[in-house]
């Protein structure tokens, strides 16, 4: 682990919590329009893996100056999405018809580290390895913030803090704000090692009774494959390999990609929160939520991490505006979440009502039930 960087300043205009795409984006943003930022990034957690980038992303990599930096080599080229949803056979969509070209299967810890050198590039403080704790009000307005690093406690003082932390939104949620949780989808990981003639540079979705797969090779040659359930279900009680292979074993056309990859002899599946929420409010009188803290997709949209740096990105902006005297920033940017979430909402639905065979089965029937994106019995986190 990397220690808090010494010397720290004693005050900055923003402090970001998350060194991910969000809080990348968002420093970036805040650093280039002449603002003191510390990044801090707790670099806890597993490493994510079997996360894409859709070609889009290249508008988003260009206005935040990245675009000749990230991605970069060392992820790999996504030359079509393929899946077998509402139907056994196969549909694909090549990247061939975007007109953005590809997209990349990324190698996320790159990817991550080289935003946060483009941060430093702009002048901006990046502390590696270093928590944001609860922020405390100061007197005379902003922030005293404790940090949390390998050598030990340390405290800055900001006007302004940005929440990039995921899902837990361990900033916002402190401050008042409440995390809705709209389903209970988990997802249950399991890497496979290389294998011979499994070069196929595609994606690969498949439904199945209770809930569906996702597979597509990573940058080293490894396969992953990911099943999604709800938390709740029988189904996801999958807790050794040989439960994710039995259960692998029958599908019709991701079995046949995992075939050629042999299985670690330490391979364990992952299981990690999948499901979409949003935070109410996105914002507040000197804070700012981000990402996955702001607003989290079911990885069936593909645009987890896109999202992320979008809404870093304006973040970013209505700090800076905000900073500068416009008092309707904030006001802009949680109407510009609730209108990506509408439109996220009305596509999730669509895609899910698309698969019929299974309707009587409970993962597909909470989903073709839902009403404007929320299921009935909505978890709210903050009352769980």
């Amino acid at each position: 682990m990397i220690p808090v960087p010494a010397p720290l300043r004693a005050h900055y205009d923003v402090v970001v919590a998350g060194g991910g795409p969000a809080g990348a984006a968002a420093a970036l943003t805040l650093a280039q329009t002449g603002h003191h930022v510390l990044l801090a990034d707790a670099g806890s957690g597993p490493a994510k893996t079997g996360e894409a980038l859709p070609a889009a992303a290249r508008v988003v990599l260009a206005d935040l100056g990245m675009a000749d930096r990230v991605p970069g080599p060392g992820h790999l080229p996504g030359y079509a999405n393929v899946s077998a949803w509402g139907s056994t056979a196969l549909y694909r969509v090549d990247s061939l018809n975007d007109p953005h070209g590809t997209g990349w299967h990324l190698d996320r810890g790159l990817f991550d580290q080289r935003l946060r050198d483009g941060v430093r590039a702009t002048g901006a403080e990046v502390a590696e390895h270093t928590a944001v704790r609860r922020p405390v009000r100061a007197p005379g307005g902003g922030w005293t913030l404790p940090l949390r690093g390998l050598e030990g406690p340390a405290t800055v003082h900001c006007a302004w803090v940005v929440d990039a932390t995921g899902r837990l939104g361990a900033i916002a949620t402190p401050l008042g704000a409440r995390r809705h949780r709209h389903d209970r989808l988990l997802a249950v990981r399991l890497a496979l090692e290389p294998g011979p003639g499994a070069a196929d540079g595609c994606s690969l979705v498949e439904s199945d009774p209770d809930g569906w797969w996702y597979t597509a090779l990573q940058p080293g040659g490894h396969r992953i494959v990911v099943y999604f359930t709800d938390a709740d279900l029988p189904s996801a009680a999958l807790h050794s390999r040989e439960d994710v292979q039995r259960r692998l074993a029958t599908t019709r056309h991701l079995a046949r990609r995992a075939a050629v990859h042999p299985l670690a002899p330490d391979a364990v599946p992952r299981r990690a929160p999948a499901h979409s929420a949003h935070l109410e409010p996105v914002c507040g009188d000197g804070w700012i939520a981000a990402g996955d803290a702001a607003v989290a997709f079911d990885p069936l949209s593909s645009q987890g991490v896109l999202t992320a740096l979008c809404t870093g990105l304006r973040a970013g902006q209505a700090v800076d505006a905000r900073l500068r005297g416009d008092r309707e920033a904030l006001r802009e940017y949680a109407a510009q979440l609730r209108w990506i979430r509408a439109v996220h909402v009305r596509h999730h639905d669509d895609a899910y009502r698309a698969e019929r065979r299974w309707p009587a089965r409970p993962f597909w029937r909470r989903r073709h039930t839902r009403c404007g994106g929320l299921a009935p019995g909505e978890v709210r986190v903050g009352q769980t």
